[in-house]
């Protein structure tokens, strides 16, 4: 029987999706990139804005009308949230969450056995540990998502996701260290460690995130180690210290921030101050030269005045981001924020477009101050017959003019020189024989 995937959301949500699939193939299903010929689909949700819960539910009515005969498994976030909205949808046979992911294989052959609908949505416990999920390979690519932290402590006021994920759980390093060896043995040449807070990874295990850095990066085969979403306020002196030891590791750090304005992060319940945010960024800039700077910038949050955004928006531009992912805030049922003076529609709109506005100013100026440089870059399957492409380590995406005759460079190191920049990629010019890895 042929199986369809559709993953929202978040990279964690796509390895777990990864994962599944891996179960599936190992139970004797066959993956097909084709939801109309699949005899089950699953849908891996998510809820972390309004727009991740739409997409979700669109795309579950959708498959349902166009094949009303499929076992739908509709799984992940949505559920895990609103458990007594998702158990009434009846689209979806099995409604399961973010737990007891490995059970869904065996809901799928219970279900084509007897036809009877299964709904399973356990709520979480304190006494909750990391769930043992692994993945191998990673669908033929480069780089490879593996989840080692799951759950969030922090509650921030607008933010659904501990609610639908639990309270802070991490992979044990040995665990880690077999998946990893596992990867590189299937052609993974980079490593982006993901989870839900990832910051605090080892909380419960009595270890840091740089333990599990470590642990890839002394793996061989595996060229490159890099990091999911980090919060800023967990994140020590030794931490970066022990990061930059490593030659594998890759200087990209995306830290969340979600306001430039104290009064909003407050209100936020965020656990740092611009201040604090600002005196970071410094740190990690003078320990990694070359870094790259990414974060989220929420737009509208409750209570946000005209005055606030500017404050936000000037911290943006004072940090100089090399990429923001601007979204409007979005009520989530059940967070203390739901309950605040919401800010109009058109305020929202109005300040996002504002943002990625000044956005694609500071990516622009940061692409732009790649030229001339030199950097290693890891090569990736080709999109296109006009360019080979990859990433520096700082995650600038490279792009090279292919020759028709000339063979992929997937999977391959060059050191590249930076001889122009566009919108969002640089172009390069190859200085170097490659090294095939």
């Amino acid at each position: 029987m042929k199986v369809y995937f559709m993953s929202f959301g978040c990279k964690v949500n796509q390895y777990e999706t990864e994962s599944l699939s891996a179960d599936f193939t190992s139970h004797g299903f066959e993956i097909t990139d084709s939801p109309e010929k699949a005899g089950v689909i699953i849908i891996n949700s998510c809820t972390v804005t309004a727009s991740g819960d739409s997409k979700s539910l669109y795309f579950l009515r959708k498959a349902r009308k166009n094949n009303p005969n499929a076992v739908i498994v509709f799984t992940g976030c949505v559920p895990q949230a609103a458990p007594d909205i998702a158990k009434k949808i009846p689209e979806a046979d099995i409604v399961t969450g973010t737990k007891d992911r490995n059970k869904i294989i065996n809901s799928v052959i219970e279900f084509i056995e007897n036809r009877k609908r299964i709904i399973n949505i356990n709520e979480y416990t304190r006494s909750d540990v990391f769930e043992q999920t692994v993945c191998g390979n990673f669908s033929e690519r480069t780089r490879a998502f593996v989840k080692i932290q799951d759950g969030c402590n922090q509650f921030c006021s607008y933010c659904i996701i501990p609610y639908a994920r639990g309270r802070c759980r991490s992979k044990p390093l040995d665990v880690l260290k077999k998946e990893i060896k596992k990867l590189a043995e299937n052609g993974i040449k980079e490593i982006v460690l993901v989870g839900i807070n990832l910051m605090f990874y080892g909380i419960d295990t009595g270890h840091r995130l740089a333990d599990a850095v470590e642990v890839c990066c002394h793996i061989d085969g595996i060229e490159r180690v890099r990091l999911g979403s980090l919060e800023p306020e967990m994140i020590s002196d030794e931490d970066l210290i022990r990061l930059s030891a490593s030659d594998k590791f890759c200087p990209q750090f995306h830290l969340s921030l979600q306001s430039g304005c104290d009064k909003t992060l407050k209100a936020m319940r965020r656990q740092y101050t611009t201040e604090e945010y600002y005196s970071l960024v410094k740190k990690i800039r003078k320990t990694f030269p070359d870094c790259s700077v990414t974060t989220d910038i929420m737009a509208g949050f409750p209570g946000e005045t005209d005055e606030d955004f500017e404050e936000s928006l000037k911290f943006a531009e004072k940090i100089g981001f090399a990429k923001i992912h601007v979204f409007q805030y979005s009520v989530r049922q059940g967070t203390a924020a739901a309950s605040m003076p919401q800010v109009p529609q058109n305020k929202k709109f109005e300040r996002a477009v504002k943002m990625k506005n000044t956005a694609n100013k500071l990516q622009k100026a940061y692409l732009e101050n790649q030229v001339g440089k030199i950097f290693p870059v890891l090569f990736e399957r080709e999109n296109s017959s006009d360019f080979h492409h990859g990433y520096t380590p700082n995650y600038t995406l490279v792009k090279i003019p292919a020759k028709k005759s000339e063979k992929s460079l997937r999977r391959m190191i060059f050191y590249v020189k930076i001889v122009r920049s566009e919108n969002d990629f640089c172009l390069g010019e190859i200085i170097n024989t490659p090294s095939d890895i």
